[in-house]
């Protein structure tokens, strides 16, 4: 049960829209809004009515790939080459739901701490993607400075740092944007599933580092991983779509084809 406090209009429509997109997807790597209420709340003393909105959701005991990875982590282990691209082939799968949609939704907050992990005996965890408010449709013209630094503002106060896509960092006053800030964010979460963190949040910890210079110049750093190591195709494969312009990113199925040929290359 996800329970928000509404003190104004704004957030009110905030969760309207949450519950609206949500009910758009059905598919089964995307966390699906079973049942919602807002409920209005009796002011204490002379103010406005207030709201509380209660969205139900299936719970999934074993928590976030965030919460797994950093318990990996503490324990310095590594998911397998063959667990990374079976988790991550199905984040595309819920992506490729929300792309394919008319129009294209973006999810516009990829990141490991909006994917839910079910772990199985034997076989490789359920992944699913959740928390959709910060999704809408994908495809905006900019045709203006004050459009460019009003969509900056919107990326700033929902889209994670790490996982933010170049062109919500520092928008032309003339581009098209696509749905394909989500697969920057999908290149940042499957780095993170090998290494547990973002590829550009080693530059928080620089002194005189900054997050948006790596960012946008796709500066990745490749830690230490497992003993052996992940296969360099895979490296290869965060690379492809980590490329700062969007006009050369890869779409969704683009992704899938490739993460389909590697799975079928190291599965066990």
């Amino acid at each position: 049960m996800k329970k928000v406090l509404i003190q104004n209009n704004e957030q009110l429509e905030l969760v309207r829209e949450e519950i609206r997109v949500s009910s758009l997807f059905s598919h089964p790597n995307l966390l699906p809004l079973l049942d919602h209420a807002i409920i209005a709340i009796k002011p204490t003393q002379e103010g406005s009515w207030n709201h509380e909105a209660y969205l139900l959701f299936p719970v999934h005991l074993d928590g976030t790939l965030l919460d797994n990875s950093n318990a990996m982590k503490a324990k310095k282990e590594f998911f397998s080459t063959s667990d990374v691209l079976q988790i991550f082939r199905q984040l595309c799968a819920g992506l490729k739901h929300m792309h394919g949609l008319v129009p294209p939704y973006a999810h516009n907050d990829v990141k490991p701490g909006n994917v839910l992990l079910t772990r199985r005996k034997g076989q490789a965890p359920i992944a699913i993607l959740m928390d959709f408010g910060s999704a809408r449709p994908a495809r905006k013209q900019i045709r203006s400075r004050s459009e460019a630094l009003q969509l900056q503002e919107w990326a700033s106060e929902h889209c994670s740092a790490p996982f933010r896509a170049p062109e919500l960092w520092d928008c032309p006053s003339d581009a098209d944007i696509d749905e394909r800030t989500d697969i920057w964010s999908l290149g940042c979460t499957l780095y993170a599933i090998m290494y547990g963190v973002s590829p550009f949040e080693y530059a928080l910890g620089e002194s005189g580092g900054s997050l948006q210079l790596a960012i946008i110049n796709a500066q990745i750093k490749w830690p230490a991983g497992p003993k052996p190591p992940y296969p360099e195709a895979l490296h290869q494969f965060v690379t492809w779509m980590l490329q700062p312009q969007a006009a050369v990113r890869p779409q969704i199925d683009d992704i899938i084809i490739h993460v389909d040929k590697l799975i079928s290359k190291f599965s066990q």
